[in-house]
């Protein structure tokens, strides 16, 4: 920093401020030091401003041990952001969202001198755990429980829900079948209620909910019975594997989609447009999730002050080819 300071013709104090994005620092100051910075090969010590300062460029991320589509893109979002801003991301994976594996990965993470803590935690059982963060720790939640006061940031799962059923009604199909994912998953909840008020506001009691997991195994088991229920004519599946499993249960059975059964699906994962049929699907946009859960923290980060900010991104209606009209007798 000496050199960069002695290089720009400024003392170090003002070199300190050009790294920290002081805000009174004259625009032509800052550039005459960012290109001494440039000429030198300047990096910043990120070690020994976490020293002085007790934080470091670094976020730490707890989150679950798994390929499942939205966690592991809400966590590849996450670190996009936080590049683009400038942090780090430590990633503590668990095999469990359970109170003991949060508690010590997010103790892993404070040993580090992590700036602050995210956790994507779209399960139950994460909530108990983070009843028993510090207080002070810059702290927020992706995708977890709605009912909890912790900093949340999270898809709009009710909202999403509700446009694929109201799609499927719009359509003219006289009810939709649901088959959801699992029961301790907050997205599940959130979607069966989204499905459950559209149903309901159109004055349509909800057939039951048909349980299963996030697999297209599980969307075949269901597809089996699906398909050999003749009033079925649309179904929304709580994600695309789900609704993979289904379309091919139909199929064997020779159920045709979307000429006698229209599916959507949710989550838009890459393959969803070359599905046969291509999928109609519920598109949650993760990158603004990240973004938000990111703007959550740094506020926390900068203030000193932990709140129960709370924000839900609205998903989007992709519409493709497994959608029509129920055939007429």
């Amino acid at each position: 920093m000496t050199d960069v300071a002695q290089l720009a013709g400024v003392s170090h104090q003002t070199v300190s401020r050009v790294l920290n994005d002081h805000p009174h620092v004259r625009p032509q100051t800052r550039l005459r030091v960012q290109a001494a910075m440039t000429e030198l090969g300047y990096r910043p010590n990120h070690t020994a401003r976490a020293l002085v300062t007790g934080r470091s460029q670094v976020i730490g991320v707890v989150a679950q041990n798994t390929t499942l589509f939205g966690p592991a893109s809400l966590l590849a979002a996450f670190e996009q952001s936080a590049s683009e801003a400038g942090f780090a991301v430590a990633v503590a994976s668990v095999r469990a969202l359970d109170r003991r594996s949060i508690a010590e990965a997010v103790d892993r993470h404070l040993r580090q001198r992590v700036a602050g803590v995210v956790v994507i935690a779209p399960v139950a059982s994460a909530g108990e755990a983070l009843d028993h963060m510090p207080t002070d720790l810059p702290l927020v939640c992706i995708d977890g429980d709605p009912q909890r006061t912790n900093p949340l940031v999270t898809v709009d799962q009710s909202a999403g829900a509700s446009l694929a059923t109201q799609h499927l009604l719009d359509a003219g199909h006289a009810t939709v079948w649901h088959v959801s994912g699992p029961d301790d998953w907050f997205d599940s909840v959130g979607r069966i209620a989204g499905w459950r008020a559209a149903l309901e506001r159109a004055g349509i009691d909800p057939p039951p909910v048909l349980s299963a997991d996030w697999s297209p195994a599980a969307g075949y088991r269901v597809g089996q019975l699906l398909a050999r229920m003749p009033d079925v004519t649309a179904v929304f599946a709580a994600n695309d594997h789900l609704a993979l499993g289904i379309l091919k249960a139909l199929r064997e059975f020779g159920r045709l989609v979307p000429q006698e059964v229209s599916i959507v699906g949710f989550d838009d994962i890459p393959e969803a447009a070359y599905f046969v049929p291509p999928l109609t699907t519920i598109r949650p946009d993760f990158d603004a999730v990240a973004r938000a859960a990111l703007s959550v923290l740094l506020h926390q980060i900068s203030s000193g002050e932990v709140s129960g900010e709370r924000e839900t991104i609205a998903p989007i209606l992709v519409p493709r080819d497994s959608v029509a009209a129920p055939r007429t007798a």
